[in-house]
């Protein structure tokens, strides 16, 4: 697809459709609902991400404590920044999309998909310090008793 043909998608027709939903929307129940409901989903969001972005910070904590790569925790905290801003944008659509993407398995599994999908998961062995070559190594054992010079 071509890449001119989804910005313009993403600037043009997303705003153009939440309009147009605004608009029926407050034809049914009202401007001030309307607005009313825009608010409260736009601050019950941005409750919701600072929470699940608190959580995956501890996650991936947790993952460097352990020497493990917290690459999929990383990924999932830029699509909760994403989903932050579709919850803070008013309309009823990117609201939706962000609260389907505030649920967490849901989240890791989009993931998932498109990581495999577009070749960068692979399985890598966690980052250590390099060790030893065990054939190298030569161990003496002893004992020592430290002797002054006086």
């Amino acid at each position: 697809m071509n890449p001119l043909f989804l910005l313009l998608l993403l600037f043009v027709g997303i705003p153009l459709t939440e309009l147009y939903f605004l608009i029926q929307v407050g034809a049914e129940i009202g401007a001030i609902p309307t607005i009313t409901l825009t608010v409260f989903t736009a601050v019950l969001g941005g409750m919701m991400v600072r929470v699940q972005g608190f959580s995956t910070l501890l996650r991936v904590r947790d993952a460097l404590s352990r020497e493990e790569m917290p690459a999929l925790e990383i990924l999932e905290g830029a699509v909760l920044l994403v989903t932050g801003v579709m919850l803070l944008l008013p309309g009823f659509i990117t609201d939706a999309i962000g609260f389907i993407l505030l649920v967490p398995p849901i989240r890791r599994a989009l993931l998932v998909y498109f990581l495999k999908h577009s070749g960068i998961l692979q399985r890598q062995p966690p980052f250590r310090q390099p060790e030893q070559n065990k054939e190298n190594t030569r161990v003496i054992e002893g004992e020592f008793r430290q002797v002054d010079d006086d």
